[in-house]
C-alpha cells in the first residue's frame, strides 16, 4: 500500500516513522506543512493521485489548547476542515483514512471510564474543532477509523514529561494539579496500535486509546521525577483552582479502550512500564 502520514514532525508523526521500518512492505509518505499543505483541498487532492495513495493517517492538529481559545479560526481550519478534505481525498481512491482525536470531545464530569459511544459534549475550543474533525472525516470518507487518545508524551516535541524533567531539574518546588484524573499516552504505544489496525484492516468507527491504569497529573510528575532520578524538587499538589487556564480541562478523561482491544486483539502496556522506557529513552539520548 501507499500510505500518506501527515504531521510528520509532531509526537505520533515522528513515532509513526520509526515503525515504518518494521512494516517495509508498504511506501510511506512522510508529509508536514512544507510537503502538503492539509488545508489546500486541491493540494490534497493532488497529491493523493498522483501518489496513488491507499490510505491516510493524520497525525496533524493543532493543539495548543489555551492559543485555540483565540485563535479559533487556525483551530478550526487544521482540526475540522483539514480533516474532511483529506477523507473525501482518500475516498475517491475508495481508501482508508484514521483519524486522530482527544478526549477533550468529553467535558470530563464521568466518574466511570469514557466508552466510545456516549455523547460528547466539549467544553473548549479545541475539544470543539476536534469533535467537528470526526464528523467531518466519517460523513466524508465510509472507511474512517476514529482514534480518541489522552496525555500523549514522547521523546519527541514538547510535552508533559519532557517540561516536568527540565522543571525538576531547574526548581526546588513545583506545584502540579490532583485533582484532573485520567491516563497518560505513550506515542511510540498509540503508533504500534495504528499499525496493528493497519495491517490487520481498518474496521470503521470510533475507538479510544491510552495506556492503562489511572493517575492524577501530580501523581504522574511524581513517577516521572522517581525514574528520571530527580529528588531534589519537592512535587506538592494543587486543586484546577489554583491554576487557571483559558481552555477548560476535563476533570476525569480515563477512556475505555475495550473496543479497540477486542477489535485489534492487542495488549495495551500499563502507564508505568511505558513512562519508564520513555524517559530511559530521554535520559540516554
Amino acid at each position: 500500500m501507499n500510505i500518506l502520514i501527515t504531521g510528520c514532525n509532531g509526537q505520533l508523526g515522528n513515532e509513526m516513522q520509526l515503525l515504518e521500518k518494521v512494516h517495509a512492505t508498504h511506501t510511506y509518505y512522510n508529509t508536514d506543512v512544507a510537503e502538503l499543505d492539509i488545508t489546500d483541498k486541491e493540494a490534497i487532492l493532488r497529491f493523493v493521485e498522483e501518489k496513488q495513495i491507499d490510505g491516510i493517517v493524520n497525525c496533524a492538529a493543532y493543539t495548543a489548547v489555551d492559543k485555540a481559545e483565540d485563535n479559533e479560526e487556525l483551530a478550526r481550519l487544521l482540526n475540522t476542515v483539514a480533516p474532511g478534505y483529506l477523507a473525501e481525498a482518500i475516498e475517491q481512491r475508495g481508501g482508508w483514512f484514521v483519524q486522530i482525536s482527544t478526549d477533550y470531545v468529553f467535558d470530563g464530569t464521568n466518574h466511570t471510564p469514557y466508552t466510545p459511544d456516549e455523547p460528547t459534549c466539549p467544553n473548549s475550543v479545541y475539544g470543539r474543532t476536534k469533535l467537528a474533525g470526526e464528523v467531518q472525516a466519517m460523513q466524508a470518507c465510509q472507511r474512517t477509523m476514529i482514534i480518541r487518545t489522552a496525555w500523549l508524551y514522547s521523546t519527541f516535541g514538547n510535552n508533559f514529561v519532557k517540561t516536568m524533567i527540565r522543571l525538576g531539574k531547574e526548581k526546588p518546588e513545583l506545584g502540579v494539579i490532583f485533582d484532573q484524573i485520567g491516563t497518560p499516552t505513550y506515542a511510540r504505544d498509540l503508533a504500534v496500535c495504528i499499525f496493528t489496525a493497519i495491517e490487520k484492516g481498518i474496521v470503521p468507527g470510533i475507538y479510544h486509546y491510552s495506556n492503562e491504569g489511572v493517575i492524577s497529573w501530580y501523581d504522574f510528575t511524581k513517577a516521572i521525577h522517581r525514574i528520571a532520578g530527580i529528588t531534589t524538587c519537592h512535587v506538592r499538589p494543587l486543586h484546577t483552582a489554583e491554576y487557571p487556564t483559558p481552555a477548560a480541562r476535563p476533570h476525569y478523561s480515563v477512556l475505555d479502550k475495550t473496543k479497540i482491544k477486542q477489535t485489534y486483539g492487542i495488549e495495551i502496556p500499563y502507564w508505568e512500564e511505558s513512562l519508564e522506557v520513555c524517559v530511559h529513552r530521554l535520559l540516554n539520548e
